[in-house]
């Protein structure tokens, strides 16, 4: 079995997913036609296994995305999943159900036990504090219950702002009504906030009302495309900085699969307009995960429009060298024997 890219020579590491092809950790396979490539990082070209050493291969890889997948986008003709730190394309159209929100939800999860971590830290440090004051009758039991109170809160909030700072959005735009000149938009104004369906399927558009004239439909600041995407993003993390518990996440991720799809489910939350104050926090938590699916699906989807012309080049070569030193029978039997029609 080669160890090396056959275009730039490139070592390809070993994973530990793929007992009969653990040659790098991204791989493509098309079932249908028996082909197997393992893909340089380097040039990110697809060097063709050889023939003998792709059937016992190929029947792995179709069982490792059907029980172990993580699909995380799909064209007609591509699909790509994760198993693990191993990436693989697949030829050919793709069975499971998008699930790349998922992991959006062990995302928030893990937020809330960060969060809790700093509270306990900043209660046990307070905690030392009242201790010292009281010992040398520096803090009043009213200085005590206040500094006890507030103990956990400082030290979030203080993570908080240097994670995100005070201001969801600066710039420099002005109101169409008024000409009110708008710097920045705070986090601590989010709940104002009105999300509006955008332009473009399946974004959502931020809205400002002006605080000089009062408008916000023909007037006061509207944020759209990648600006209002990465916007809501920001405002949503930070309304949800606590993170989740994983009823929470689970009750969210319920309100996508009732929906169909993350996109629908923010078109059902936001209608024709909404504040984001008036959003309960399950349908608020659907949102963000939401908000980061429909920025890593457009991502994704750049990708594999690069992964499907890859293909196509690598495709024909592949077709050129099985019929050159492959006898036509024996690769039709194995073609059979890989796609389940033997």
């Amino acid at each position: 079995m080669f160890k090396r890219c056959l275009v730039c020579n490139t070592p390809f590491p070993d994973n530990q997913i793929l007992e009969r092809f653990p040659t790098g950790d991204w791989v493509a396979f098309d079932p249908g036609r028996a082909r197997l490539w393992a893909v340089c990082r380097a040039c990110r070209r697809w060097s063709l296994a050889p023939i003998e050493e792709r059937w016992e291969a190929l029947e792995e890889l179709e069982k490792t995305v059907r029980d172990k997948g993580r699909l995380l986008s799909q064209t007609d003709n591509i699909a790509l999943f994760r198993v693990g730190p191993l990436e693989i394309v697949r030829v050919g159209r793709a069975e499971l159900t998008e699930e790349a929100w998922w992991r959006y939800g062990r995302e928030l999860t893990s937020r809330r036990e960060h969060y809790r971590k700093l509270a306990l830290v900043g209660a046990l440090g307070t905690g030392g504090l009242i201790m010292g004051g009281i010992a040398t009758g520096g803090v009043s039991m009213v200085g005590t219950y206040g500094m006890w109170g507030q103990a956990p809160e400082w030290l979030t909030s203080g993570a908080r702002w240097l994670r995100f700072g005070s201001a969801a959005w600066r710039g420099s735009d002005e109101c169409a009504y008024c000409g009110y000149e708008f710097k920045v938009v705070r986090f601590r104004d989010r709940r104002a906030l009105l999300l509006v369906p955008g332009q473009e399927e399946g974004t959502t558009d931020i809205v400002r009302r002006c605080p000089k004239c009062g408008h916000y439909e023909d007037g006061g600041l509207r944020l759209s495309g990648a600006s209002g995407e990465r916007v809501l993003r920001r405002v949503l993390a930070f309304n949800h900085n606590k993170g989740a518990t994983e009823r929470e996440v689970k009750s969210a991720t319920r309100l996508i699969e009732e929906a169909g799809s993350p996109s629908a489910l923010a078109r059902i939350l936001i209608q024709s307009g909404r504040r984001l104050g008036y959003i309960q926090r399950t349908g608020a938590l659907g949102l963000e995960i939401a908000a980061n699916e429909h920025a890593e699906q457009r991502l994704l989807e750049l990708e594999l429009v690069e992964l499907e012309a890859t293909w196509r080049e690598e495709e024909e070569l592949a077709g050129i060298v099985d019929d050159e030193l492959t006898p036509l029978p024996i690769l039709e039997k194995l073609r059979l024997r890989v796609s389940g029609q033997a």
